[in-house]
């Protein structure tokens, strides 16, 4: 009997601590242990071979991203996840974590980006233009002058009520919509008091370059577009560039990988070999060559070095990068 009672009771202490340990490797750590000060981290990448990168919308329209999701993931495996989105967006986006690069045209927002400690990294990769397009009939009577100065006119013509004079402002604070606003404070107004809200004329399309344009093209008005997203969509509207030369109309683009100390959940190495491949020969030869067959001109002029560093791009686009 007493035999029988030691191996119950050995019995049950093994069950005890079989349960124990089961319970150890399953249960949920108690609250409050979080250790104090730690770094915030963000939505964990899905892994080492998935690239997140918030880009703008002109890229997308213009078919260039899915050409680079085409030749990155073919030679490299790895899935590139593109967020099309206003730069001003892809920027928030980036500072929240959410992605691990970003790849965008406003030079005074990435700055501020880097100089926030979000963004490391930044290499200008290429750049086109900036151009007014309109109606044929030109009712604002723009034609031939310099950027500032049919800002100017429009203004004057809006406020006015000169017939037919109407435009369209992405309004999303877009890279696009950023060159906008720029162009008002050069031309002598104060966008938040002597733009909006000034009448009928001004019309803000909260939407990306493509839908901007199809909306301006509706209301046979005018708006700002970088030249790739305007010439892919030239074949669905009756708009024409009336404003294409100056030098407040370039436009340059840049890809910047998120800082990984702000956001140890970001795949910096990813972005760091996405970036290098973008500004390596194949890298450029691609984005150089993109849109020549359909359109007998490049949508967008890579960069090389050192024209990269000298005036008007003022920027970085040889050196390699690492995470």
């Amino acid at each position: 009997m007493k035999t029988n009672a030691a191996l119950q009771s050995a019995g049950a202490v093994l069950l005890l601590l079989i349960l124990a340990i089961f319970a150890g490797c399953t249960g949920t750590a108690p609250e409050g242990n979080e250790t104090p000060g730690a770094t915030t981290t963000a939505t964990p990448a899905a892994g080492a071979n998935v690239i997140r990168v918030a880009t703008t919308t002109s890229l997308e329209n213009t078919g260039l991203l899915a050409e680079l999701e085409r030749v990155y993931e073919g030679e490299t495996g790895v899935d590139l996840q593109f967020i099309a989105q206003g730069t001003g967006q892809s920027l928030d986006t980036a500072r929240r974590g959410d992605v691990d690069m970003v790849l965008v045209h406003a030079p005074a927002l990435e700055e501020q980006f880097v100089n926030d400690g979000y963004g490391i990294n930044p290499r200008c990769i290429a750049y086109n233009y900036f151009i007014i397009v309109g109606p044929k009939s030109d009712p604002a009577g723009i034609a031939n002058m310099s950027p500032v100065e049919a800002f100017k006119k429009i203004y004057i013509a809006g406020t006015n009520n000169t017939p037919g004079v109407v435009f369209v402002s992405r309004g999303d604070n877009s890279g696009t919509h950023n060159q906008e606003k720029a162009l008002w404070k050069e031309a002598g107004y104060d966008y938040e008091k002597d733009i909006l809200d000034s009448g009928a004329w001004y019309v803000e399309a909260g939407k990306g370059m493509g839908d901007t344009l199809i909306l301006t093209n509706e209301k046979n008005a005018y708006t700002l577009s970088d030249e790739g997203t305007y010439l892919s969509f030239k074949d669905r509207l009756a708009l024409v560039p009336v404003i294409e030369q100056g030098t407040e109309l370039m436009n340059r683009y840049s890809a910047i990988a998120v800082n990984p100390e702000k956001y140890p959940g970001v795949n910096a190495e990813g972005a760091a070999d996405f970036i290098n491949w973008l500004i390596s020969d194949e890298g450029k030869q691609l984005i150089g060559d993109f849109g020549k067959a359909e359109f007998g001109k490049p949508l967008f002029v890579p960069l090389y070095a050192p024209e990269c560093a000298q005036p008007p791009f003022n920027c970085t686009c040889a050196e390699p990068v690492t995470a």
